[in-house]
């Protein structure tokens, strides 16, 4: 069953320098119980889209459906079956954060003694027990993560929307949420993801769809992805930067594409088909050029690599223009 469905989604907003399509035409189908994650460069439409099926924004044209109900027709409905954790951590600092969790409950109606049930509940899940009943305004930036998406989490919706939901983590915090969205999953929870970290996209994502210009231009696995690209990429790094241009000559006769070179010319990166053969070749030409090495190597075709091939740029920080702040996140909540 698909549980969000999405067919011909347009949305063109009105600015200064003329009209900007978000959408255009965006098709997008999540089976339920799976993580669906949404890839695309600044300005791509992933917020965009986030908005409408969280009932924020109508659609120009096109239809969309939370578990068969139609999010514009059926928008109160729809409330009820989704959560939603955006970027920004949408609490209260002044109160705590149980105190957080039980106004949410309060505002979905829940009753008093089933407020505070769920949000102990969600405390304890998150591993907040021992900061629980402090005011969030002293909460690490980890901590608010989960205690916004616990928020999420009070009506036990059967589709969750979580738009960058690790953006400015430490790597610690950042696993500790994996591995909660992975158990939500496991639980039988629907996931539409928006992610600037393309490992956030391999390590949790049933399936992938890549958005450009307000369209999805591919979609897969991340292993379908990753195949599209193919072979492998060798990695040279020079112990001498000025040896760039003739080192990119060499690595030129044995890749597929031209040769790619970091910021400082030092690591220089190329396409090959013959990974092993390739490698060999190139360090025998790099050896008798008299170019000397800190280090070589092949690698498989990551998903940053499909993501560049398909866009023509690499993941940003910044969201969509589409975007905006915290306070949205918590009208699609009540």
């Amino acid at each position: 069953m698909a549980m969000i469905e999405a067919r011909g989604l347009t949305k063109t907003y009105r600015s200064k320098s003329g009209p900007v399509h978000a959408l255009n035409g965006l098709d997008l189908t999540v089976p339920e119980g799976t993580v669906k994650a949404l890839l695309g460069p600044n300005g791509a439409g992933k917020t965009t889209v986030v908005k409408m099926l969280t009932t924020l924004e109508r659609p120009d044209t096109g239809t969309a459906t939370i578990a068969g109900l139609d999010v514009v027709a059926d928008a109160q409905a729809v409330r009820r079956s989704i959560g939603v954790s955006g970027q920004y951590a949408a609490v209260d600092e002044n109160l705590t954060g149980f105190e957080n969790l039980d106004m949410i409950g309060r505002l979905y109606h829940l009753g008093a003694k089933v407020s505070r049930e769920r949000a102990r509940e969600l405390i304890d899940v998150f591993d907040l027990s021992a900061v629980g009943d402090r005011p969030v305004k002293g909460f690490s930036g980890g901590m608010r993560r989960r205690i916004d998406l616990a928020g999420a989490l009070v009506t036990n919706p059967r589709v969750l929307f979580l738009d960058e939901p690790t953006t400015g983590l430490d790597p610690r915090s950042r696993l500790a949420l994996w591995d909660i969205i992975t158990s939500l999953v496991d639980g039988g929870t629907t996931v539409l993801l928006t992610t600037q970290y393309l490992e956030e996209a391999d390590r949790l994502a049933d399936d992938i769809s890549v958005i450009d210009g307000g369209a999805v231009i591919a979609e897969g696995t991340a292993d379908q992805l990753k195949a599209q690209v193919g072979g492998h990429r060798l990695v040279v790094a020079l112990v001498d930067e000025t040896r760039s241009a003739q080192a990119v000559e060499v690595l030129r006769r044995h890749g597929d594409n031209e040769p790619a070179i970091d910021a400082d010319g030092r690591q220089l990166e190329v396409a090959v088909t013959d990974g092993p053969t390739a490698l060999q070749r190139t360090l025998a030409d790099l050896g008798a050029a008299g170019i000397e090495l800190h280090d070589a190597g092949m690698r498989r075709p990551t998903l940053d690599d499909v993501f560049l091939q398909l866009t023509g740029h690499r993941t940003g920080a910044d969201d969509d223009a589409s975007a905006t702040d915290a306070p949205s996140e918590k009208k699609a909540r009540a």
